[in-house]
């Protein structure tokens, strides 16, 4: 599930308050789950852990969701969720490294060694997440331009083409390709400037 302009108000999160609000939940699961797993998968856990990872912090969420929303230093939502997956996932390595201590202390020994620095999680789930961003934004804008706008940007801003060079594959004048591209470029930041806005 992509994000939506109702995913983007606040009572999104106020409605997670209430554990049998499975819409809400079910949203709210749309917009992060990928981004957890996706951030989870990339920093070498298996697909089955990163599912665990990502059912980790929706139950941190849920069991303490109402507590951040009565204080009044709490920040943003998505600092805070991303405090709580990277916890999560320092717990679950350090969790499976304990494990191994018993079996055969060099494979703990080699997952605390590899245990990620909390700035580096920290880093690659914002990426991740502004990634998510980009790509609502883009889909909701391709869907409103004609095919070889979309064309004039996803050429020179994405697959790097030359502009001259876009312009031959797309069989119209340079001076169109700018004129295309800056048009969609700033849609997209629009967007992403109006979802992070409402977050």
């Amino acid at each position: 599930m992509k994000p939506t302009d109702e995913l983007t108000r606040a009572s999104l999160i106020l409605r997670l308050q209430d554990a049998e609000d499975m819409a809400a939940w079910d949203e709210f699961a749309g917009i992060y789950g990928p981004v957890v797993f996706n951030v989870a998968t990339s920093r070498g856990f298996q697909a089955a852990d990163a599912e665990n990872l990502v059912q980790d912090v929706f139950m941190a969420v849920a069991s303490s969701i109402s507590n951040w929303l009565q204080r009044d230093d709490r920040g943003s939502f998505r600092a805070w969720l991303l405090r709580i997956a990277r916890n999560a996932a320092v717990d679950m390595i350090t969790q499976k490294a304990t494990r191994s201590l018993g079996r055969d202390g060099s494979e703990a020994q080699f997952h605390l060694a590899n245990l990620p620095a909390l700035s580096q999680l920290s880093s690659a789930l914002d990426l991740e997440y502004e990634r998510m961003i980009f790509q609502w934004a883009a889909d909701r804008v391709r869907e409103s331009v004609a095919e070889h706008t979309w064309q004039a940007f996803w050429l020179t801003s994405i697959e790097e083409l030359s502009v001259e060079a876009a312009a031959a594959r797309l069989n119209t004048r340079p001076g169109n390709i700018y004129f295309a591209r800056s048009r969609v470029m700033a849609r997209i930041k629009q967007l992403v400037q109006q979802y992070q806005h409402q977050r």
